[in-house]
């Protein structure tokens, strides 16, 4: 993989400014439409911003695809795969600075954590949203450029509900919650609040990184194909 086209890549994700409007200004927006009682919802949201960050910055392949980007650096020493690996990279640090600028808003509000919770629920948090980079990939691959952006917002905000990232679920809502993508993800981030690690939380996360892996892989496996 090359360094110089990861630190490219990174400028142009920087340069988006859409990117920063979600990853940037989103997340506080919601904190404060839904409060900040306890550290556990600044995680959550916290969450929330770095996944959405990563999922779109993944799904800038699209964009690349319509004006023949990727076409380009087929022609180049740059392996495709390496290429996955950068797109997934660079929206990785979009999401890392989302999740310290929605951290450092809920401590100006007041939302007190011991140092090695602020650490630790931010670096897992951090790693916990690199599979939706996958997903990001994937919607990149299978959706033209002008609805990628309009389908994969919209999913990540109703993956985020139905996880209960937001508000705890109860009922039948509350049943089916454990079983989606950003549950998991959720639970291990808030973690080194509690100190509990739960197994079904890392099974969580396990299975849909290997879907969102799986479904990435063979969309691109398909377009790298073409002639």
């Amino acid at each position: 993989m090359s360094t110089t086209y990861l630190a490219l890549e990174v400028r142009r994700t920087f340069r988006d400014r859409r990117s920063y409007l979600l990853a940037l200004v989103l997340p506080p927006a919601v904190l404060v439409i839904v409060g900040m009682d306890e550290p556990g919802l600044l995680v959550s949201v916290a969450l929330y911003g770095a996944v959405l960050a990563t999922a779109t910055g993944g799904a800038s392949v699209a964009a690349e695809r319509a004006q023949g980007w990727t076409r380009q650096l087929r022609l180049t020493p740059l392996r495709p795969g390496a290429y996955a690996i950068t797109k997934v990279l660079a929206s990785m640090t979009l999401g890392g600075l989302s999740m310290v600028v929605t951290f450092a808003f809920g401590a100006l509000q007041g939302v007190r954590m011991p140092v090695a919770a602020w650490v630790g629920c931010a670096l897992v948090g951090w790693l916990v949203s690199a599979p939706f980079a996958a997903l990001g990939l994937f919607a990149g691959y299978l959706l033209p450029v002008e609805a990628v952006t309009r389908v994969l917002s919209p999913v990540v905000t109703l993956l985020a509900v139905a996880g209960g990232l937001f508000v705890p679920l109860g009922g039948v809502l509350g049943d089916v919650a454990p079983y989606a993508p950003t549950w998991g993800a959720a639970v291990l981030a808030r973690a080194p609040l509690s100190g509990e690690l739960d197994g079904w939380a890392v099974v969580n996360v396990a299975v849909w990184t290997a879907l969102f892996v799986a479904g990435a892989a063979w969309r691109f496996r398909r377009d790298t194909s073409r002639v």
